[in-house]
């Protein structure tokens, strides 16, 4: 035996191969199934096989838009059972889904029970709720019947199932679609039908139309929720040219007047595919976290209809204003993406624009006449095969009775017989007049199984003028077919005719017909002062050595006395109002902005600061004070660096803080303190006092700074600035204010040691 041969144990049906590509083959084949039988739609009727078999399942079960209703379940079943061997429950949800005139721009399945609601709630299973096909799906069905589509065997070869369904309107834009495959995905809003037809009129008459043409009939998606649509036109233009894009679609709001200048507003549609019941439980979320002050309540009123209720915080909000905040931070607006990836032909995925998928359309509209032609004419021609024979057995009556009546075989006799001129009957011409025989001497098995399965009471002589009108009126209407099978104009006229017909059922005089969404400027959503969003009221901010912050109602008196925890004391004490905003700045460099309004109330001893933004434990609380824009401050470090930095670009953000004055090690922040004037004093630990211009400090964004003092032992103690004219003041040690205008022996350059400093000085080489 050769070394090259097989192994004599070796089982022929065993085949051996590598595991890469044993598992690249199945994965592929996996991707092509997903693909192709889940998630993206064919763009001739815009259906995946889970939707067509659920409509044709619900066509064979008879369930007309004007018929009975069947419990879901045996729709559900006979789906699952015949046509779709996939999970029962997926094909209720699919199924459910198509019910649901919010989530469906024309429902194809009408639905009586719990099919869900726009707050996110599941529907009733399937043993509690029945269905119907509606108007709609009836028109993705007409012509199923005569040849209109191809038939394929279904999942275990016992029934057949369409590859697609005759389509009279393009449901893949008018309905949209959504999936997720293997590598790519699906996402098409709904449109409105009448549009649609209207575009598809103008590419008929004007093939090579451009497709910001097609906008003029067709200028956006209209979801079935309504809403507005705030997308510029170029960028909904882009979309529909390029297959991808988006579109922002805000909610329908309206502004109700209460009287006595009070008012609130009422949401009455929202965006696609967001669920109620969570937008409002953001809402409510964004209230308490007071993330949008000027907002009060919210409430939802809604009915059969959407009525929720947004409370401003105060009558003085601007309704423009409140919403700008709200399309902001919460899904008021969302975004809508475009990714029209379809299948052409069934079999082919690709990215299409809004004229492509229009064009597949009326290709599939096309043949579906075509098909539906041809098989008419062979219907006609049955049917004319039938009537000649019924009029030979008319002008042979009596020997068509004699052979039925005698003859052992009579089908086989009356195939036999030669139907000539010999065998018709006299009749009074004046009230008869015979029609010219038939061309063909004897009767085909069809004319003669029709003649044997005759009625006798058809035997009149007036059923025989209906058969001869009923031939005229077919052989017309067999020509009319040849005709328009043999011209493509004609046929485009057809296909036209009958969008114009589809537009007329579903259009605006249709009850869900009516365009829903519109379309609108969205504007610049601008930051907004927080005095437009929060009453102004005074205050009196009080902070604690240990940082425990409150705010008491008015402008109480600063000396007052004020209780504090044991152990503790006053720190900072200042008159404020709910409108301003706060600045602390940590020893640790960074400099924290809080809400006047958001302080915690003077009933109690407030709360720590460190729990209103993010200061670490080992930071102290160097400064606090009112923002006040356009001021610049003078921050400096324990090592005596330091610099001027423009305050408001220490405004943070965040709760964790912006980040000035850059430290490390055992050096901290030590001053910030507003600039005035045109000198900077500066004070070390060794009671040395130094003054210098104010022009020899650089003003900086964020960094270490320079050198203000220099020491040999310790660091800076104070800093500050001062008008040279005016002098610098500081509190003597009997508490009284000294004013020295005369600093010539302790002025110098910055960055030098400085001398003691004068006498009088307080004790604790702190200025002011």
């Amino acid at each position: 035996m050769s070394e090259l041969s097989d192994p004599p144990n070796m089982d022929p049906k065993e085949v051996s191969e590598p595991l890469r590509l044993a598992l690249g083959d199945r994965y592929l084949t996996y991707a092509l199934s997903t693909i192709m039988h889940r998630a993206l739609p064919d763009a001739r009727d815009g259906l995946k096989p889970v939707h067509r078999r659920i409509l044709y399942a619900m066509r064979e079960l008879r369930l007309a838009s004007d018929g009975g209703f069947r419990k879901s379940a045996k729709i559900s079943g006979d789906v699952m059972g015949n046509y779709h061997p996939h999970g029962d429950a997926a094909i209720y949800d699919a199924m459910a889904r198509l019910a649901q005139d919010f989530n469906v721009r024309y429902p194809l399945v009408d639905g009586q029970g719990n099919f869900g609601n726009i707050d996110g709630d599941n529907p009733a299973a399937s043993r509690y709720t029945e269905a119907r096909m509606t108007a709609v799906a009836e028109a993705m069905l007409d012509g199923l019947t005569e040849n209109a589509v191809d038939f394929r065997e279904n999942y275990d070869g016992t029934l057949t199932e369409p590859v697609v369904l005759p389509a009279q309107f393009p449901n893949l834009l008018a309905n949209g679609s959504s999936g997720i495959a293997v590598g790519m995905a699906t996402n098409i809003p709904p449109h409105n039908i009448a549009e649609l037809c209207d575009a598809c009129i103008h590419l008929i008459k004007t093939p090579d139309a451009r497709d910001d043409t097609l906008l003029n009939y067709v200028p956006g998606p209209d979801f079935p929720t309504g809403g507005v649509i705030v997308e510029p036109p170029e960028n909904i233009a882009s979309a529909y040219r390029t297959g991808k894009g988006g579109f922002r679609l805000r909610c329908r709001w309206v502004v109700e007047d209460l009287g006595r200048g009070l008012w609130q507003i009422v949401i009455t549609e929202i965006p696609y595919q967001v669920q109620k019941s969570k937008l409002i439980e953001k809402i409510a979320d964004l209230i308490q976290t007071k993330k949008i002050p000027i907002l009060g309540d919210v409430r939802d009123e809604s009915a059969e209809d959407v009525r929720m209720i947004i409370e401003p915080r105060s009558k003085n909000v601007d309704p423009d204003v409140l919403m700008g905040m709200l399309f902001r931070n919460s899904d008021l607006e969302v975004r809508f993406s475009l990714n029209m990836n379809v299948l052409i032909d069934g079999l082919t995925p690709k990215v299409c624009s809004m004229k492509e998928v229009l064009r597949a359309f009326l290709d599939h509209r096309r043949e579906v006449l075509q098909r539906r032609s041809i098989h008419r004419v062979e219907k006609i021609d049955h049917r004319l095969e039938v009537l000649e024979g019924f009029i030979v057995a008319f002008l042979n009556l009596d020997r068509v009775i004699d052979i039925i009546r005698y003859d052992d075989d009579p089908k086989a006799a009356l195939m036999r017989e030669d139907w000539g001129l010999d065998h018709v009957r006299a009749r009074d011409e004046a009230d008869y007049v015979s029609p010219a025989p038939a061309t063909e001497p004897s009767l085909s098995e069809v004319q003669v199984d029709a003649i044997l399965n005759m009625r006798l009471r058809s035997l009149r002589r007036l059923e025989e003028l209906e058969l001869l009108r009923e031939q005229s009126a077919l052989m017309e209407e067999r020509a009319g077919l040849e005709d328009l099978l043999e011209s493509d104009a004609l046929q485009w006229n057809s296909i036209t005719d009958q969008l114009r017909e589809t537009k007329k059922q579903f259009g605006k005089d249709w009850h869900g017909g009516a365009r829903r969404t519109t379309f609108a400027e969205a504007g610049e959503v601008e930051d907004v002062p927080i005095e437009a969003m929060i009453d102004r009221e005074p205050i009196t901010v009080v902070c604690s050595q240990m940082g425990w912050i409150r705010a008491m109602t008015g402008h109480i008196d600063l000396n007052r006395e004020l209780k504090f925890k044991d152990g503790d004391g006053p720190r900072f004490i200042f008159h404020a109002e709910t409108t301003d905003r706060l600045l602390a700045f940590g020893s640790n460099g960074r400099f924290y902005t809080v809400s006047a309004s958001n302080l915690p109330g003077g009933r109690g001893m407030g709360e720590p600061l460190r729990l209103i933004v993010d200061l670490p434990n080992e930071a102290q609380i160097v400064a606090l004070f009112i923002h006040q824009q356009g001021r610049k401050l003078l921050v400096a470090s324990s090592a005596g660096d330091g610099f001027v930095v423009p305050e408001d670009d220490v405004i943070a953000q965040t709760r964790s803080g912006k980040q000035v004055l850059n430290v490390r090690g055992d050096v901290s922040a030590r001053v910030c303190r507003p600039v005035s004037g045109d000198s900077v004093a500066t004070v070390g630990e060794n009671r040395k006092v130094l003054v210098f211009g104010l022009d020899e400090l650089p003003e900086m964004g964020r960094g270490k700074g320079v050198r203000l003092q220099k020491y040999k032992d310790g660091g800076l103690s104070d800093a500050t600035t001062y008008d040279s004219a005016q002098g610098l003041n500081w509190l003597d040690p009997a508490g009284r204010t000294r004013t020295e205008v005369d600093l010539a022996e302790w002025s110098g350059k910055r960055a030098s040691a400085g001398r003691m400093a004068p006498r009088g000085f307080p004790r604790d080489n702190k200025f002011n």
